[in-house]
């Protein structure tokens, strides 16, 4: 039975003898192999390693509060939204109760027509016109005089001292 190997030179036993291209081969595989381990602890261990860790959690942990800080948020305007629309029932069911005692109660003159809203009507318990001249508010005081300067004159309330002559 005949052995085939793939060494150009058959095997001796005792000492094996390998080839150079093999412990090249073999030697920067481990080198390789080695370095990246070295490398991967190195930053495992380093400061730098630990203090990118730590920024990392903090940035998890921010955005967990983050998260949890929306979904409060959320919360509370839904919780709002319900609690408003309860209160508007509630005084909806309040005005209605109130229309229908004042419609079942007063006798004299009843709901307020749409007439009199629009002034079609005179009511006896109105304001005279001329006591009742609505103007808006002004924001400025008014002149006293057409000669007097406003308020919103630049020089209102500088006075100005004449300057003395200067001897030349």
């Amino acid at each position: 039975m005949a052995v085939y190997s793939l060494l150009p030179y058959p095997p001796q036993r005792g000492n094996p003898v390998y080839s150079l291209t093999i412990l090249i081969v073999t030697g920067a595989i481990t080198l390789l192999v080695g370095g990246a381990i070295g490398l991967l602890l190195g930053r495992r261990l380093s400061a730098d390693g630990q203090r990118l860790r730590d920024t990392e959690r903090k940035l998890d942990q921010m955005t967990q509060d983050k998260r949890a800080y929306e979904n409060e948020v959320v919360e509370h305007f839904t919780q709002t939204a319900r609690l408003l629309n309860t209160l508007t029932d509630s005084y909806r069911n309040v005005h209605n109760h109130l229309a229908a005692g004042a419609e079942t109660l007063c006798q004299d003159k009843g709901p307020v027509s749409l007439e009199r809203l629009q002034g079609g009507a005179e009511d006896d318990a109105e304001i005279p016109a001329h006591l009742a001249q609505i103007q808006p508010p002004l924001d400025y005081a008014p002149k006293t005089s057409p000669g007097e300067k406003g308020m919103l004159n630049e020089e209102f309330g500088i006075e100005r001292q004449p300057k003395p002559a200067q001897d030349r």
